[in-house]
């Protein structure tokens, strides 16, 4: 699970860097199991962290829990090992020696059972007392394996402490049962989901069972009026969940239990007169009378259950405003099934239902709402069904402005959500709509932080198998807004040559009918910002047969500068790579660019990206190849086309570095190539003068220009523009500097 509520506590800070160092700051033994090289004596609860910092970062294994075998240093009280793949062996070593007081080994794999559990800590004599709570949820049992210890079978009962156990979702049977029940302070049981088919062994803990939960009990055998028999025994029991699971398909299915809770409701308060919270849940035929009747009689009924029992909307229960209910009547009882239910899919899925109808025309940010449902798909990672419908919410709930009004910690978090979600269930395609839609927002995709090239990639790999226009025009979006700031080398590079071609494939879909559309679009962008500064991804870009196609574009398109602008971009990183500019040698290619830039009726921008390809291609004399003359004419029209270009007002154009300016900025280049560099350098220094003055200054543009204009060879139009942007970078760093001595502390 993830913390929602803003920056990480300096303890958790330490804690995950120790996680993240353990092969440092460990030795291995022979047996593989790690040890700790040396260790301080750790506060106690900061030795249970630990354990439980590593089980949810999910590196706690056989190897790694070794390192709690050392008792001294590492003393564990509440530990947790939940969902990890820890063995017998290694849980007798690293465990059982500890006076443990909680434990929680629900759902461990790695061969682990409820048997080698309870006979590694009954072989501890302090474990035996210490031991309160015991979480087995989701382990086999294997009762039978567990072996006499003087001529007693060690089971549950040798464990005297307990005062909670839960053994939902295991082999418990009757006879387990029994065993269980001979606990002297037993107050606490969880039989949920269990093979058990008799209460009778309850009535042996009637004077201290003050919680018992017992959902969905499919093969219980007992007649309602026995069960309520049983139940008004259980002279201290407070609170009895007594749900079931909804989606039974046999109609007769709990058939017993739905009279049992019938008669409960109906029955005189004397029965369980200490109950406060009762949970039915799940069961059909229950009156709204029934309800009513049982509300008022129980003045100290603090909690009801009634979520898929079509009874929450009952009048009696609006008045009531000190009672807490799970239902489907409004927000509040679906957010407290939702907090109440976690670990029982039938009913999340269930409130997850309600909650995006409740959603769907949401015009406030509700946060608590939506860190809900976060943990909704983080308590079921591999329910289809949860992730359907959770999806969905999350859309309802971050859709248009309000996503801006939650903190950037919770959408981080519900992002990462979504993006495991298109991973898991890669082809459904509603699961991957929904996410998709979620994703598809400005403020999301430029001011929250998540995994970038997790989701370019996911969505790139959805694009290549699915062709529905409107979800192909959002994944495009996504893609080419998220590409640009994925800015690594390694990734980039990764992602660029990662099903490139299903770009492509859009963008000559969409010539070959002459459309001009935001799908079109946003695939432009999308390939321009892939190959921005990457030579693997333009050198993809060439062998996909990308030129033949952006040129047959540029043609076909010569009256849409927002196209032209994409694709000459795109042509502009090609010709930044030294290697791959013999591949836009091309007379027929280069002269239809020459006439983009002489064409005064063009849209500047474009013209400024037909004036970077001339620049970077008639910058290395040795590799031209076409005619002298036309390079010739390229650079006298690249000098006199710029001059007649007006400052841009919007920024058009970004800049990763400027180390592609770097060859074109030399004394030795003709007037018009370095003429172009410094007017492209002076547009974007006017637009972000903060940003791409620190850029110019790190990566030594300064001293470039410096240079350029103490040359005695340099041309007046490229010295005057040099120097205004030195001017810029001067005012900049002196106004910066001035205001930094305003606001730094003065010596007393």
């Amino acid at each position: 699970t993830c913390d929602f509520t803003g920056p990480q506590a300096l303890c958790d800070l330490c804690l995950a860097q120790v996680c993240c160092s353990l092969d440092a700051l460990c030795s291995v033994r022979a047996d593989g199991s790690m040890s700790l090289i040396w260790a301080p004596l750790f506060p106690q609860e900061m030795a249970d962290q630990l354990l439980q910092k590593m089980t949810t970062k999910g590196i706690l294994n056989d190897t790694t829990v070794g390192i709690f075998r050392n008792c001294k240093e590492l003393r564990l009280r509440r530990a947790s090992i939940r969902s990890s793949p820890v063995s017998a062996e290694a849980f007798r070593l690293a465990l059982c020696p500890h006076r443990l007081l909680e434990l929680d080994a629900s759902w461990v794999s790695g061969g682990l059972t409820g048997a080698d559990i309870i006979s590694g800590l009954a072989s501890n004599p302090e474990c035996r007392l210490s031991l309160q709570r015991l979480s087995l949820s989701g382990l086999r049992l294997d009762w039978e394996s567990l072996e006499e210890d003087g001529g007693v079978r060690v089971g549950f009962s040798s464990l005297q402490g307990l005062r909670m156990l839960n053994v939902a979702n295991t082999d418990v049977n009757d006879a387990v049962l029994e065993d269980i029940c001979t606990l002297p302070h037993l107050e606490t049981l969880d039989i949920s989901c269990s093979a058990i088919s008799k209460l009778t062994a309850l009535l042996k803990c009637n004077s201290t069972l003050r919680f018992l939960i017992a959902h969905k009990l499919q093969q219980l055998d007992m007649s309602p009026a026995r069960l309520l028999f049983v139940f008004n025994q259980l002279h201290a029991l407070r609170h009895l969940d007594f749900s079931d699971d909804h989606f039974a398909v046999d109609d007769s299915d709990g058939r017993v239990g739905d009279e049992t809770v019938r008669q409960l409701l109906e029955g005189s308060p004397e029965v369980l007169p200490s109950l406060v919270s009762l949970d039915i849940s799940g069961r059909k035929r229950i009156s709204e009378a029934a309800i009513g009747a049982f509300v008022q009689s129980r003045s100290g009924l603090v909690f009801l259950g009634l979520l898929a029992t079509g009874v929450s909307s009952c009048d009696v229960l609006s008045s009531k405003k000190n009672l807490k209910i799970t239902g489907e009547a409004d927000e509040n009882q679906v957010c407290e099934a939702l907090r109440r239910y976690r670990d029982q899919e039938c009913f999340i899925r269930e409130a997850l239902v309600h909650l995006y109808n409740l959603t769907t025309d949401a015009d406030k940010p509700q946060p608590d709402m939506l860190k809900l449902v976060v943990s909704a798909m983080q308590s079921h990672p591999t329910s289809l069904h949860v992730h359907l419908v959770a999806t969905a919410c999350v859309f309802n709930l971050t859709t248009q402005d309000l996503a801006e009004a939650m903190s950037v910690s919770l959408l981080s978090s519900t992002i990462a959500q979504l993006l495991y979600a298109m991973k898991t269930f890669p082809n459904h395609h509603q699961v991957q709509k929904n996410c998709l839609l979620a994703l598809c927002s400005d403020y999301i995709l430029q001011d929250v932080p998540f995994d970038k090239y997790l989701a370019a990639t996911l969505v790139i790999n959805w694009l290549s198998s699915h062709e529905d226009p409107t979800l192909q025009r959002m994944a495009v979006a996504v893609i080419s807004i998220l590409v640009a700031k994925v800015k690594t080398l390694l990734t980039h590079c990764a992602l660029a040559s990662c099903r490139k071609i299903q770009l492509l494939a859009i963008v000559q879909q969409k010539a070959m009918v002459g459309v001009v559309d935001s799908t079109l679009k946003f695939a432009l962008s999308a390939l321009w910002n892939l190959t921005d500064e990457m030579p693997a991804a333009a050198r993809n870009f060439i062998e996909c047969q990308g030129l033949e196609l952006y040129e047959e574009v540029l043609e076909s398109y010569y009256s849409e500068p927002s196209i032209q602008q994409k694709v000459l971009g795109l042509l502009n990183n090609i010709a930044e790579v030294e290697e791959l500019q013999a591949d836009l040698m091309e007379e027929d290619l280069l002269e239809h660019i020459l006439s983009l830039l002489q064409d005064s009726q063009v849209e500047v921008g474009v013209r400024y990206f037909a004036g970077g390809i001339l620049a970077h291609l008639s910058s290395r004399a040795e590799a031209w190849t076409l005619e002298g003359e036309l390079r010739t004419t390229i650079l006298e029209q690249l000098h006199d086309s710029i001059m007649t270009w007006t400052q841009l007002e919007r920024e058009m154009v970004s800049y990763r570095s400027f180390h592609p300016f770097c060859p074109l900025l030399q004394p030795c280049q003709p007037s018009g190539v370095q003429l172009w560099a410094v007017w492209a350098i002076h547009l974007v220094c006017s637009q972000n003068t903060s940003h791409y003055s620190s850029m110019l200054e790190m990566e030594g543009l300064t001293e470039l220009l410096k240079a350029l204009t103490a040359h005695p060879d340099t041309h007046s139009d490229v010295k005057g523009l040099s120097d205004r942007i030195l001017c810029m970078v001067e005012q900049y760093q002196s106004h910066s500097g001035a205001f930094k001595s305003q606001t730094e502390p003065r010596n007393s």
